[in-house]
């Protein structure tokens, strides 16, 4: 069927890793910018506790044009020394490309490492990217990922779930146990009990 809709146009291949990067580059500026203790506290046992948090928070980052290019929001963060973590309560994600084309996430918790490198997206986890027009004109349709559980590695641009997933495109839908995408090979692998329904195009 126009070979599985031009692999969904491709354009799956891309919407993980885009809203993945601005919540690293947020996440890694929210760890970065909180000042430092005026004078180091005694060496002491590590334990498992935030030493600072926000609430009710929102960080935005904007182009050199001044136009909004992510916003990452949440009802509370909290950073942890011990493992130079990040959590995120209630996150909200808004990201938007060269083109302007909006891709938003949200999930009850986000969870980064220090320098941004990994983000994992917990409970009610979905990624939306809005429809869009393609070079040619064409409509693409809007485009989701929904599931439990997302895990980004920004540097090898890999995104995996061992959960099961959803990926909706228009009216078409995928399902499966679990993923593994590599946006550097072009690959999505999809295992488990994969189902999917594709909807005939209407004709002019």
């Amino acid at each position: 069927m126009s070979l599985l809709r031009q692999m969904l146009d491709r354009l799956t291949l891309y919407l993980p890793v885009l809203l993945m990067s601005a919540l690293a580059m947020s996440t890694y500026w929210l760890v970065r910018s909180t000042p430092l203790a005026s004078a180091p506290a005694p060496a002491a046992k590590a334990q498992h506790a935030p030493d600072y948090f926000m609430r009710q928070f929102a960080v935005k980052t904007f182009d050199a044009d001044g136009k909004l290019k992510s916003e990452v929001s949440g009802a509370e963060a909290r950073h942890f020394p011990d493992t130079d973590t990040l959590e995120i309560d209630q996150v909200q994600i808004r990201s938007f490309d060269e083109q302007g084309n909006l891709t938003t996430a949200s999930a009850r918790q986000a969870l980064s490492n220090g320098d941004g490198t990994e983000v994992q997206l917990l409970g009610a986890a979905k990624v939306v990217r809005a429809a869009t027009l393609s070079a040619l004109g064409k409509v693409q349709p809007e485009l989701t990922f929904a599931g439990d559980y997302l895990h980004a590695f920004i540097k090898t641009e890999r995104i995996t779930s061992n959960k099961p997933v959803v990926l909706t495109r228009g009216v078409d839908r995928f399902t499966a146990d679990s993923m593994d995408f590599d946006n550097q090979r072009r690959v999505m692998q999809l295992d488990g009990r994969v189902r999917g329904v594709l909807v005939p195009e209407a004709k002019p």
